[in-house]
């Protein structure tokens, strides 16, 4: 089912709603472009690891690379002052109108920062300024420094010379007072009444504890830092394993205590609608998630709707394969147990699975200017999940790498146990993780001002990801592979799924083993599979249900320009217009689309 113009709204409040119309408003474009580059320096001063991820640590940001970003009380605090008077210098902007291109980057950060701070007046977990990854829990099996740091340490802090390293080495002191801000933090929440469900707890623990067991020696940071600088002079690994031992060992220990108190609290109570204010809560991480004003009930009822009509389809092509008895997920349960169509236990498993997303990045390649006239590298690397983060991990997940291309953009697989994929079903994920999904769209972020490459909207990256997963189905690549058709079809069904889970759990109050069970015998996917799934949405509320509402915006908004144009329409121009257009709210999104209609009309 798609929905109309009304639902199309950007979150939060009405002035939100009305930043297309008020654009016309707004001050003339130097003015308004000085703000946006000042705005961009003054967010990269508060989350400086994001200077690193794009490679732009550099010059006169070099000092940034020392340095990370503050999550103790104090530093949330900063935050969340600073969205106010960023809004304020952007309301400020009130003299002739800009071009359209500078309209569209003052809506977009107007919208982000209303966003957070509508967020922020929550006074507990995790708000993400122009991101996604917002969350009531300041660490879960998915969130917290614990997790972030070595990864990010070991992924996008670059070494090439000893002050590269000493930047690493700052980080990491830095890593310890982080660890016990987040404790102080999750002791707040505790008195709040703010603590994760017992199964979350369990993994959160579990995590951590991993982390902190290892030795030394072989901890990932002092591991990755030891590689890295084995042609620099100096004692690096050894001055991280001291402070491995004396900074940071005892601030893990800590905040396993402090987890160790929740995990003491915590009930089987799965969705936030626990909290005393959470279906206030609930209601804001959706119209973050989706930049709509949907109700819960709303995207409950989208999600039901959109996958009886894909499971009809899906209902035909079983049919022609000989698959006729039981329902379509029991069916595609079935279908998931074909050893045909598994892979090898273990490690010749593993790579059996690595060979076959690098086989289909190959395939795709050559396909891509069909669907694109403005083309970019999508430069991809395909990486194991660490072990330490499967468990609570995703089956994948990627982005682009740094701006000058000098680090890749990620496809991170989990690798856990090699039943959880299945050879009809990896095409389809390394469209949405790596080309022409995440990383392929991170990628045209060159052209944009800094200030947006900053910014990342779930409904947008999300739905431009399943879109992607579209164009793959649309550029023949299950042309002659019915089964790789299905893979797709149940794909997208999955996404449909998560609207009706996601509101399940958070404001229909479903229990975890009954969310888990209808996603498992509805769609066929493995119990194992949307086990860690239905645990991620009960982390990250609302985040799972931004991808089929953009999915069906960026349709809705296709078949718009194709009725509209008739023979005028251009699908790769329709495709450059999206992607090149960068990350923003569905309502931006939509004005962008109708300018252009009528500049074609």
């Amino acid at each position: 089912m798609l929905f109309h113009r009304r639902d199309i709204l950007s979150a939060g409040a009405a002035a939100l709603a009305l930043a297309p119309l008020r654009l016309h408003a707004q001050a003339a474009p130097g003015a308004a472009a000085v703000l946006l580059d000042t705005l961009a320096e003054e967010y990269l001063a508060l989350s400086p690891e994001s200077a690193s991820s794009l490679g732009i640590d550099t010059g006169a940001r070099a000092a940034l690379k020392a340095r990370s970003g503050d999550r103790t009380p104090a530093g949330v605090a900063r935050r969340a002052a600073w969205l106010d008077t960023a809004l304020a210098r952007l309301d400020a902007l009130d003299a002739k109108s800009p071009d359209p291109a500078t309209a569209t980057h003052v809506a977009v950060a107007r919208t982000a920062y209303a966003t957070a701070r509508e967020g922020f007046a929550f006074p507990y977990g995790d708000v993400a300024i122009g991101g996604w990854r917002n969350g009531p829990y300041v660490v879960a099996q998915n969130m917290g420094s614990w997790l972030d740091t070595p990864k990010f340490l070991d992924s996008s802090h670059k070494i090439e010379t000893a002050a590269d390293a000493e930047a690493y080495l700052a980080r990491l002191d830095q890593w310890a007072a982080n660890l016990d801000g987040e404790t102080e933090r999750l002791r707040a929440a505790r008195g709040q009444g703010v603590v994760a469900s017992d199964v979350l707890m369990d993994k959160t623990l579990a995590g951590v504890r991993m982390t902190r067991a290892e030795a030394p020696s072989e901890a990932l940071v002092v591991t990755s830092l030891k590689t890295r600088t084995a042609s620099i002079p100096g004692d690096w690994a050894a001055r991280a394993e001291r402070l491995l031992t004396s900074r940071i060992h005892p601030a893990l220990d800590r905040q396993i205590a402090e987890l160790a108190e929740h995990r003491r609290v915590a009930t089987a109570d799965a969705g936030v609608w626990k909290f005393r204010d959470g279906a206030d809560y609930y209601a804001w991480t959706l119209r973050a998630s989706t930049t709509t004003t949907m109700t819960p009930e709303e995207v409950h009822r989208m999600g039901l709707d959109e996958l009886k009509a894909l499971q009809s389809e899906m209902d035909g092509i079983l049919r022609k394969l000989g698959h006729t008895g039981g329902t379509v997920g029991e069916r595609m349960t079935a279908l998931g147990k074909d050893p045909r169509y598994g892979f090898a236990a273990g490690d010749e498993g593993r790579k059996q699975i690595m060979a076959l997303i690098e086989g289909v990045i190959a395939d795709i390649r050559p396909r891509l200017p069909r669907a694109f006239a403005t083309l970019v590298d999508g430069n991809v690397e395909v990486r194991r999940i660490a072990a330490a983060e499967e468990a609570g991990a995703p089956l994948a997940y990627g982005g682009a790498g740094s701006i000058d291309g000098s680090v890749p953009g990620r496809f991170w697989i989990n690798l856990r146990d090699p039943a959880l994929h299945t050879r009809y079903s990896l095409p389809t994920l390394t469209f949405h993780e790596a080309i022409p999904g995440h990383v392929w769209q991170g990628e045209y972020r060159e052209d944009l001002p800094l200030l947006r490459t900053l910014m990342g909207f779930n409904a947008f990256s999300e739905g431009w990801a399943l879109y992607a997963e579209q164009l793959g189905a649309e550029l023949g690549v299950y042309d002659d592979n019915p089964i790789g058709r299905l893979g797709y079809l149940q794909s997208i069904a999955f996404r449909a799924c998560r609207l009706v889970v996601d509101t399940g759990l958070h404001a229909k109050r479903w229990t975890r083993a009954q969310a888990i069970d209808w996603f498992a015998t509805t769609n066929g996917s493995s119990v194992e599979e949307v086990t860690s799934e239905v645990d991620r949405y009960c982390a990250w509320p609302g985040q799972a249900c931004g991808y089929k509402v953009g999915h069906s915006t960026i349709n809705r908004l296709r078949e718009r320009a194709t009725a509209k144009l008739g023979p005028r329409y251009d699908f790769r121009a329709f495709n450059d217009l999206v992607v090149r257009g960068g990350g923003r709210p569905m309502t931006v999104l939509e004005a962008s689309v109708d300018r252009w209609i009528a500049s074609r009309a």
